[in-house]
């Protein structure tokens, strides 16, 4: 199946709290919980993602949270209790792919912001399109921007485990991603130093 693109392929050990209800926030499969190992698997062309879930299914004791079939881009969520059905699913959609986990994209952050002591109105604007938790005036704001979309997702996880912040808004298709997350100035900065470090130590192809 060469003629597939392996965009993004993220396995997450442990949902935290935030980020799995989150998913199930947003997700119209099946709803994970925290503490469930995750694998997120971004592909292009789009349509080709539902024989990845096919082979997913057929094959292993997972569940799908979120499949997104775009024209361009397709995307894909499993999760399970067990972390060994989750690999072994990534194991065979790779396997029916012809590829390698290093034959992802590797990440590319292409904006990384920090905004202190956020105004009232810009949170109320923020709040208005979220599905996470609510920023509120006068924390920090910090705003990341990945390609491809997909990474988001171990971004939010990341940060989640590093520091005590608000995960507020995380899109994880499309042509980037992008997450939003609140907190004291101190979580955000330890929160940001970790989603750059995990972007920054995933391997794959280059990503001009």
């Amino acid at each position: 199946m060469s003629d597939i693109e392996l965009r993004t392929f993220v396995f997450i050990d442990g949902m935290q709290p935030q980020f799995a209800s989150f998913v199930a926030t947003t997700a119209r499969g099946y709803l994970p919980v925290e503490r469930e190992a995750a694998l997120f698997v971004e592909i292009a062309p789009g349509i080709a993602i539902n024989k990845v879930t096919d082979v997913a299914l057929k094959n292993t004791d997972v569940r799908p949270g979120v499949q997104v079939v775009e024209r361009a881009y397709g995307l894909l969520e499993v999760h399970s209790g067990s972390q060994a059905e989750v690999r072994a699913a990534g194991e065979h959609i790779l396997a029916y792919l012809g590829l390698k986990e290093r034959d992802r994209l590797k990440p590319k952050v292409m904006s990384s912001q920090i905004i202190t002591n956020v105004d009232s109105y810009q949170a109320q604007l923020i709040n208005r399109t979220r599905f996470g938790n609510m920023l509120l005036g006068g924390q920090t704001l910090y705003i990341l921007e990945v390609h491809p979309a997909g990474y988001a997702t171990i971004a939010a996880n990341e940060a989640e485990k590093a520091a005590p912040v608000s995960l507020v808004e995380m899109q994880m298709f499309g042509a980037y991603g992008r997450l939003y997350l609140g907190g004291d100035d101190a979580s955000i900065q330890e929160a940001a130093a970790a989603v750059l470090k995990t972007l920054e130590g995933i391997e794959g192809r280059e990503n001009r």
